[in-house]
């Protein structure tokens, strides 16, 4: 079940591998995330000191969040990852220029994941192309269906 998805990163990027990371989260965070209080606009995925972070997600705390706790919106949060996927992407990251996107957030068992995909930047006319092409699947749909309806049946 998703929680939050980042529309714009396939608008931005061509995703081309996906990956499942687990998050470092404080209780309030994981309260609030199950409230839907949480954004992944702006965030962006870096690799450092052999660890992977994601910073610029935004989780608004609950107004009901502990007295004693002072919530900090949008801390860099670290990703829970298998070392040989974690080398495998800081190869792919330094070497081919490749960028690492925040997908969506979503449970697995119980537990709240983050998808990320390494996907390469495009260009402004590969977005319109992508555009496009979108805009021509959904007027083909349109036809297919309006065909369908107007055919008799003698």
């Amino acid at each position: 079940m998703i929680i939050v998805e980042n529309r714009k990163a396939k608008h931005d990027y061509f995703i081309e591998e996906r990956f499942e990371a687990g998050l470092v989260l404080e209780g309030w965070e994981v309260k609030a995330i199950r409230a839907g209080h949480v954004q992944l606009k702006e965030s962006y995925i870096i690799v450092r000191d052999g660890e992977i972070f994601i910073i610029g997600m935004h989780i608004s705390p609950l107004p009901t969040a502990s007295t004693h706790v002072r919530p900090e919106a949008t801390r860099t949060r670290k990703l829970l990852l298998r070392a040989e996927e974690i080398k495998k992407l800081i190869g792919k990251t330094e070497q081919r220029g490749y960028a690492l996107v925040p997908l969506n957030l979503h449970y697995r068992n119980g537990r709240i994941k983050l998808d990320f995909g390494l996907g390469r930047g495009k260009k402004l006319h590969d977005k319109r192309d992508t555009a496009r092409e979108k805009d021509w699947a959904r007027e083909r749909e349109r036809l297919l269906k309006h065909d369908t309806r107007n055919t008799r049946r003698d």
